[in-house]
C-alpha cells in the first residue's frame, strides 16, 4: 500500500502508468499495420497489449487483492501467467494467417501480435527498459524494414496464367520463350482444357529479379491477339 493524493491507495497510480504505457505501445504498433491495410490493426494491437499487462497486475500486485490469506500462503507465478498470454496468443495470431493459392499471406500480422502480446508483458510487470526497447525495435523493424526490402534485390515470384482458344494453341516452346524473353524463369507449369473444351490454359509460377518485368510481359500479352485471358498475381506477404 502507498500514499498518494492524500489517500491511502493499492499502487494506483503504478498501474496506470503500467496500463497507460501498454496501451500507447500496442496502439503504435497498430497503426502501422492499419496504414498498411492489415486485417489486425491499430484496435486488435492496443487490446492486445493492453490484456497482456492487465493479465499481469494479477502476479505483480497480488498483495493488493489477495486479502483472504496471507500474502506468503499463495503466490501466483509470473512465468506461468506469460506462458499462458503467449499460448493464447498462438490462437490469434493463426487467425489472421490466410492461403491465397500458393501464397501465405499475414505472417507479419502474426509476428508483431505475438511481439505486441510480449511488450504487453513487459510494460505490465513494469519492466520498463526493455520494454521500451522493444516497442522501438518492432515500429523499427514494420516501417524502416519495409524501405529496405524493396531497395534489396530480390527474387519476385507469381502465379501466371494465360489461356487460348481451342483452335488457336501457342505451343508450350513459344509460351517459354515468351516468359524467357522477358525476364522471367518458369519453376513449373500445369495445363488445363476449360469450357467444355473451347479453351486451353497454362499454367504456371514464374520468377524474376526485377519486378518491372512484370509490365513489360504484361504489355506482350495484351498486344496478342490470340490470348484470349491472362493473369499475374504476385505472390508473398
Amino acid at each position: 500500500m502507498q500514499y498518494y493524493f492524500g489517500m491511502l491507495t493499492p499502487h494506483y497510480l503504478e498501474i496506470t502508468v503500467h496500463l497507460a504505457s501498454a496501451w500507447l505501445a500496442g496502439s503504435l504498433i497498430g497503426l502501422e499495420r492499419s496504414f498498411h491495410g492489415r486485417p489486425a490493426g491499430f484496435r486488435t494491437h492496443a487490446l492486445v497489449c493492453l490484456a497482456s499487462a492487465v493479465l499481469m497486475m494479477i502476479t505483480v500486485y497480488q498483495s493488493d487483492w489477495l486479502t483472504s490469506a496471507l500474502p506468503d500462503t499463495i503466490r501466483a507465478d509470473p512465468q506461468r501467467m506469460a506462458q499462458g498470454i503467449m499460448t493464447g496468443i498462438g490462437f490469434l495470431g493463426a487467425g489472421v494467417i490466410f492461403k491465397e493459392g500458393l501464397s501465405v499471406r499475414g505472417l507479419t500480422t502474426a509476428a508483431s501480435i505475438w511481439i505486441t502480446a510480449a511488450l504487453g508483458i513487459l510494460y505490465g510487470v513494469g519492466f520498463y527498459y526493455p520494454a521500451l526497447l522493444g516497442t522501438i525495435a518492432t515500429l523499427g523493424t514494420l516501417s524502416a524494414f519495409r524501405w529496405i526490402e524493396a531497395k534489396m534485390p530480390s527474387q519476385f515470384y507469381a502465379h501466371h496464367v494465360i489461356r487460348f482458344a481451342r483452335a488457336h494453341i501457342m505451343p508450350e516452346e513459344e509460351v517459354r520463350k515468351l516468359i524467357s524473353g522477358n525476364g522471367f524463369s518458369i519453376a513449373n507449369m500445369s495445363y488445363r482444357l476449360d469450357e467444355d473444351g473451347r479453351v486451353y490454359e497454362y499454367r504456371m509460377t514464374i520468377q524474376t529479379i526485377d519486378v518491372e518485368n512484370v509490365k513489360r510481359l504484361a504489355e506482350r500479352l495484351r498486344a496478342r491477339e490470340d490470348v484470349l485471358e491472362f493473369r499475374i498475381s504476385p505472390t508473398g506477404d
